[in-house]
């Protein structure tokens, strides 16, 4: 039982606990304890939502004590107003003597106006002087603090004086003015640019031990933000209430235009880190597996301000949580660019996904936790980027295996020369299968990088479908080569040799895949597949999907490369037998030697081939070619003009002499020739009993034994047979129909027969 970062106690999962029929008797137990657990957690959310009920209680009453500050402080100055208007007619000659107040308080302004503006190319020098002290000094600026008071008045001076000159209306002077004060421009640039670069040293600072530096900046900023505060209470109060504001002449002294140099530090604040994070930006993406390195200032940072920057900084910025919160938003807005790039590569993607828990690990030893960081890093997107990323390495697989594929189709199609390999026994391969499987090992080590099951499985799924598909791709580009051959016209041999060795390139690829040799413990790429990831994923996964998928790959490999052998065969009868099998069994056939021609050119094919063909496929491209010709023979049955006189053709007898030529071929591959090919050669002696057979019961028997012991004998065939008798009769017909349909054989495995029509 494990205890999670909440504080809550997490149960195992029932599927772990009630594994046997006898963990039936921990049900009672289970639930009390279940039991517990729910009473702990609603005394939990009980809890919580009290405390969230009393701080909307106490937010309410600060509302409510606020609305009746305001409403205070808007009667008292409604009474200021009223004692104003009721002293004008309590004191005598009060307009005399308000008018007189008045003109004074004109002339001191104005010799004050006249003083200052006397004065201020002299003080403009004394701020560039100080300036360009601090200019040599930038790390120390001695005269931060005296330059900005200076500054401070001059601006004042120059907003007041602004002020008074619009109020008078006078366009003419208002310009005469401004081009006099203009200097003043210059200065507070060059201010604001000692001020911006230490406060985009500020972290330095504090680390090279230079507080001074640090206070100084941190009262001018100070002092610039309760400025703008007046600022801005000012231009409510005149929004709100001109006439009165108007009144009074203290609201109308000071500075008249915010400056925003809180403002500005945020944004240096803000200016300094996104320097960094593009400078890691780079890094990583060259380099994914270093970014807990590449971070490292980040942390940094903020730990130079929660140990440094916070005794030197006002209390109520919260110097240390302002940071914290501009850092985490970079951070959050760094890696939601990051992985809302469709091009981010894989290997990015999973770092980011696998840092998520470290950054929230180093921020709680920071003093920070989850909850406080909002919002959160990645947007509580994970789920959706784990199958982002396992969707990038199946669009990897798929584009590598399109793109091998392209590749073969064009090697093929275009029948390239040296479009094909060998291996070190000189077998004929393609080029693209050792890329396949190596690209195929290279994703399957990246997905393990998860540390997830259900990804890796997912990607292992994904190759099975694309491994599959290339065996259905394979199949499909072979016959529509091999089509162009066999179709009417077909026979230009234009390119057929090198089709031929395509053919068996993909045959001997194909057992590669499943070839596993135990004596030396070489293992075929399919049995490497499956040792890269079995380890990986979950057992029960292996057990219910991944064993039978990987089966059915080993019998499709299996089944694949007698299809390209079989394709082969019917190449080399469709083009050099395309006009020898039309003779078959017709009066030229007596006189010829088709079938010794025939295996002559299977000796041909079986020199140049053998050695470039895969060991264990010679015995299948030997039946392969046995089980052709057998069927072309007994097929050609059909052929026109075909007709077997019982009295004058020695048919019985060219029938041995072809049998015994075929056998005299096939008997230079003894396993294959005994074990299979000699008995199905049995069938010739079928179609000379159905031709020697007398008419009626001898003849319907013939069939009847021949059907119990081909169960996919086709009558079609056998009628076709009949009619090549010169004895031949409708009624031998009729009576082999009537045995076919009183007829009922057992189905077995398919026969060479179901090929014979």
């Amino acid at each position: 039982m494990a205890r999670d970062d909440d504080g809550t106690v997490a149960m195992p999962r029932l599927e772990d606990i009630l594994r046997h029929p006898e963990d039936l008797d921990k049900i009672m137990g289970l639930k009390a304890e279940y039991s517990r657990k729910k009473a702990a957690v609603d005394s939990q959310l009980r809890e919580g939502l009290r405390d969230q009920l009393e701080t909307v209680q106490r937010s309410i009453n600060a509302l409510t004590e606020g609305q009746r500050q305001v409403s205070k402080t808007k009667d008292e100055l409604q009474g200021i107003d009223k004692l104003c208007a009721e002293s004008q007619t309590s004191v005598e000659d009060f307009s005399q003597i308000d008018k007189l107040a008045k003109v004074q308080r004109n002339f001191e302004a104005t010799l004050t106006m006249k003083k200052g503006l006397e004065e201020f190319s002299e003080n403009l020098a004394v701020v560039e002087d100080l300036l360009r002290e601090d200019d040599d000094d930038l790390e120390n600026q001695p005269n931060l603090l005296r330059a900005h008071m200076q500054i401070s008045r001059l601006r004042d001076f120059r907003d007041e004086a602004m002020d008074q000159i619009r109020k008078a209306q006078d366009p003419s002077s208002e310009e005469t003015l401004a081009d006099y004060f203009q200097g003043l421009d210059g200065v507070v640039d060059w201010f604001d640019d000692h001020l911006g670069t230490a406060c985009m040293n500020l972290i330095p600072l504090v680390q090279s031990d230079n507080p001074g530096m640090v206070v100084r900046l941190a009262v001018v900023v100070m002092n610039e933000e309760k400025n703008d505060q007046t600022v801005r209470a000012l231009q409510e109060a005149q929004k709100d209430h001109q006439d009165l504001a108007d009144r009074f002449k203290s609201m109308n002294v000071g500075p008249k235009t915010v400056r925003g140099y809180k403002e500005k530090f945020l944004q240096a604040i803000e200016f300094y880190a996104q320097n960094q994070f593009d400078a890691t930006k780079e890094d990583f993406l060259a380099q994914p597996d270093n970014l807990d390195k590449n971070f490292r200032w980040f942390f940094n940072d903020l730990y130079t301000v929660q140990q440094g920057m916070q005794p030197l900084m006002p209390k109520k910025w919260k110097i240390y949580k302002t940071y914290t919160e501009i850092y985490h938003r970079m951070m959050h807005d760094f890696f939601i660019g990051l992985i809302n790039d469709p091009e981010l590569p894989a290997d990015n993607l999973l770092a980011i996904i696998h840092w998520t828990e470290k950054y929230y690990k180093k921020m709680n030893k920071l003093g920070w936790k989850q909850a406080d960081l909002k919002p959160n890093i990645l947007d509580d997107r994970e789920p959706e980027l784990i199958r982002q990323w396992q969707n990038i390495i199946i669009r990897a697989v798929e584009d590598w295996t399109n793109r091998i594929t392209e590749t073969d189709r064009k090697g093929l199609v275009e029948r390239i020369p040296d479009s094909l390999d060998t291996n070190p026994e000189g077998c004929f391969r393609t080029k693209t299968l050792p890329d396949m499987w190596r690209m195929l090992h290279e994703q399957i080590m990246a997905s393990g990088a998860s540390s997830r099951t259900d990804v890796v499985e997912g990607i292992i799924d994904a190759m099975f479908r694309v491994l599959k598909a290339r065996q259905v791709a394979w199949q499909t580009l072979i016959d529509e080569e091999c089509a162009k051959y066999k179709a009417p016209g077909g026979d230009l041999l234009d390119g057929l040799q090198l089709l031929q060795d395509w053919l068996v390139a993909v045959a001997n690829d194909q057992i590669a895949c499943i070839d596993d040799n135990e004596e030396t413990g070489q293992l075929g790429y399919l049995s490497r597949f499956k040792r890269d990831f079995e380890t990986i994923v979950d057992p029960s996964y292996m057990a219910s999907r991944a064993i039978p998928e990987l089966d059915a790959l080993r019998d499709g490999y299996v089944d694949l490369s007698t299809h390209c052998l079989t394709q082969f065969v019917e190449l080399i009868f469709a083009v050099d037998f395309r006009t020898t099998i039309p003779d078959f069994f017709t009066q030229k056939w007596y006189g010829d030697f088709a079938v010794k021609r025939i295996t002559s050119t299977f000796e041909d094919y079986m020199a140049d081939y053998s050695p470039v063909l895969h060991p264990s496929l010679t015995d299948i491209l030997v039946e392969e070619l046995s089980d052709e010709l057998l069927v072309k023979y007994l097929s050609s049955v059909r052929n026109k003009g075909v007709k077997f006189r019982h009295n004058t053709d020695p048919y019985t007898d060219k029938f041995k002499d072809d049998v015994l030529t075929v056998f005299a071929f096939f008997q230079n591959y003894p396993d294959s020739f005994a074990g299979t090919i000699k008995m199905k050669w049995r069938l010739v002696d079928w179609l000379v009993r159905l031709l020697e057979s007398e008419k009626g019961p001898a003849l319907v028997a013939v069939y009847e034994n021949f059907k119990t012991e081909y169960w996919d004998l086709q009558l079609s065939w056998v009628e076709a047979v009949l009619r090549t008798r010169d004895d031949f009769e409708r009624s031998m017909i009729s009576a082999v129909k009537a045995k076919a349909a009183e007829l009922s054989v057992e189905r077995g495995m398919e026969t060479l027969m179901s090929k014979v029509r």
